[in-house]
């Protein structure tokens, strides 16, 4: 048994912190931005006290790293929280794939349907060849993921998935 199937370990309490869209949602926000809860939950359309519990939880497993406190428009205290791309290397719990994909559609329904590539491909793989695909796309993921970011490109997100095509498959 693998430490993220572990209940208890810290690599389940990381999976646990990461099985939320809006909290996949929340670090996709703090990418490259430090925002605060209150910054957080108006780009959401949220109550603060609705994504305050969220924004801690991650802060606590260290997926959003606290910045230097600034005062507010009113004189109170600010805490800024920027992403630490702490999830890009943790391990997905069970499921994670269902809650990827709803992060992706929140997200994507906000986008300029103009603006967006999207492929969609059908294909028969045997083995090797699936895990050939997949080294690949996670070898150039991994690349662009290491890359610093340019302050001034235009922030852009890539999603990718390749499922099992059920509808597809041979019946007996």
């Amino acid at each position: 048994m693998t430490d993220a199937a572990v209940p208890g370990t810290a690599a389940d309490a990381d999976a646990r912190a990461l099985s939320s869209a809006l909290r996949m949602r929340i670090l996709r926000l703090c990418l490259d931005e430090a925002l605060t809860n209150k910054e957080i939950a108006g780009r959401l359309a949220m109550a603060p006290a609705t994504t305050f519990h969220h924004v801690r939880l991650l802060a606590d497993r260290g997926f959003l790293a606290a910045q230097p406190e600034r005062q507010g428009k009113r004189g109170a205290r600010e805490v800024p929280y920027l992403a630490t791309r702490k999830s890009w290397r943790t391990p997905m719990g069970p499921g994670q794939g269902r809650i990827l994909i709803q992060a992706f559609l929140d997200e994507f329904a906000l986008s300029d349907p103009a603006r967006a590539e999207v492929v969609r491909l059908g294909l028969r793989l045997n083995e090797e060849d699936r895990h050939d695909l997949l080294r690949r796309f996670s070898d150039l993921f991994a690349e662009y993921a290491a890359r610093e970011p340019d302050p001034d490109g235009e922030p852009v997100s890539l999603f990718f998935a390749l499922h099992e095509d059920a509808g597809r498959l041979r019946q007996i």
